[in-house]
């Protein structure tokens, strides 16, 4: 699968930063007159023509000044070049063709990947005609814009976004569970998929970060067939100073964008840590399937109540969403390996079933009438009817006279009931009131 990336590189102050914002539709990036402000990569999304696609921003390219930060600078542009798909080239018109552009040129004549060369802030006529000679720089077609004012960016975004690698997926692919294996690093992911599939596929070390890429692996056994996938490490973004690791937790973001259930892997011998609650809820988030297993059960000294104090500590701490199946393995025994590989199929199944409208409205309108949502400001709320939506995670909705009176703690209540008679494990379901 394509990934989308456009890296934005150019020496200092040519307006990297102000295309950013304008591609990204935000003011992220600070913009300055003074030149080397951005130092890092920055990151965003922006979206043309219904194409989305992740946006990279680096610091200006230079060789041979009194800025400290030189070296590191270069090497975050040549990461973000190796990792974009598309590199957009920035130059100024108004300096003309100067050392550093042929320098940056040099580099990028070299790659295989597809340059975009833009001429920024070209904002009248006669800078058009200025523009002319950055063809001189031998890198094909120049795109005349202007980040400020933003004429000219139409044209270089429809030649960018097709410039975009095809995705190429298969029919069957599309179809098959996808499973993505998530938490902390050095929880034991790689050993995980490594003794669910029988073979070592994925390098394990006691290093924290050996996984950087999400690596694929298609699962075709014992009845079962779905793709699971092993994703890097994702730790709180203060702690992330490694230019790769920023790229791994990138991408395992979006394998968790990209999954149906996210196994989430928790270190037994650690607890549960906030990061791993921050985890849980972008997978909820994302309105995915969630299995809990706590690995490197075989390490930790047991008696008869340390199942239980783990499994209440885990649900105080993903409290409200407490309906997720958890369970106790080991990667290295390969204890309940399979057991957590049948309990995330049957959240997938959950994920995706279709209850019948008839079944929906007998079991809550019951449930509303025992318990009517509380008046507001002496109006009372009437609940007509319920209805599951066709949508591809679970979705209900309720038809009232008033919905805007409706509270959280009623929503819960219906959550709670739904969950209660049908079954919805590890799935969350998003509850919706409407104007009947």
């Amino acid at each position: 699968m394509s990934s989308r990336i456009v890296a934005i590189v150019g020496r200092p102050n040519v307006g990297k930063s102000t295309m950013f914002n304008r591609l990204i539709e935000q003011r992220k990036a600070i913009v300055d007159e003074v030149s080397g402000v951005t130092r890092d990569r920055n990151y965003g999304k922006g979206e043309w023509n219904g194409v989305e696609f992740s946006v990279i921003d680096t610091g200006g390219y230079v060789v041979n000044s009194d800025d400290i930060f030189e070296a590191e600078i270069n090497k975050q542009v040549h990461l973000a070049m190796d990792e974009a798909d598309v590199i957009l080239f920035v130059v100024d018109v108004e300096a003309g063709i100067t050392d550093l552009d042929d320098a940056v040129a040099a580099i990028l004549r070299r790659t295989n990947k597809q340059v975009i060369l833009v001429v920024n802030k070209v904002d009248n006529n006669q800078r058009i005609l200025d523009a002319q000679e950055f063809y001189g720089l031998g890198l094909g077609e120049i795109f005349c814009i202007s980040s400020m004012t933003g004429s000219g960016t139409g044209d270089m975004l429809d030649k960018l976004v097709a410039s975009f690698p095809k995705k190429v997926e298969d029919d069957e692919e599309k179809v098959l569970p996808h499973l993505s294996v998530v938490g902390r690093p050095n929880v034991g992911k790689s050993s995980f998929i490594n003794a669910l599939i029988g073979e070592d596929r994925n390098i394990v070390t006691d290093v924290a970060g050996t996984t950087r890429d999400s690596i694929h692996t298609r699962y075709n056994k014992f009845g079962h067939d779905f793709m699971i996938v092993d994703t890097a490490g994702l730790r709180k973004k203060t702690k992330v100073n490694e230019d790769l690791e920023f790229y791994s937790v990138l991408r395992s973001v979006r394998t968790i964008e990209n999954s149906d259930v996210c196994l989430l892997l928790i270190d037994a011998t650690r607890g549960v840590e906030s990061q791993d609650v921050n985890i849980f809820n972008l997978a909820v988030k994302n309105k995915k399937g969630v299995v809990i297993l706590v690995n490197k059960w075989d390490l930790i000294e047991k008696d008869t109540h340390s199942t239980k104090k783990f499994m209440e500590d885990i649900r105080d701490r993903i409290a409200p969403f407490t309906d997720v199946p958890v369970l106790f393995v080991s990667a290295l025994t390969k204890q309940r390996v399979h057991k957590a590989l049948e309990t995330a199929i049957e959240v997938f199944e959950n994920r995706k079933q279709r209850i019948k409208t008839s079944e929906l409205n007998e079991v809550l309108l019951e449930a509303i009438e025992k318990y009517p949502p509380p008046s507001v400001k002496g109006k009372y709320i009437k609940i007509k009817y319920v209805t599951q939506l066709p949508s591809q995670t679970p979705s209900i909705a309720l038809f009232a006279n008033l919905p805007q009176y409706v509270k959280e703690p009623y929503r819960r209540y219906i959550e709670n009931q739904i969950r209660d008679n049908f079954n919805f494990t590890g799935v969350p379901i998003q509850v919706y009131f409407r104007q009947k």
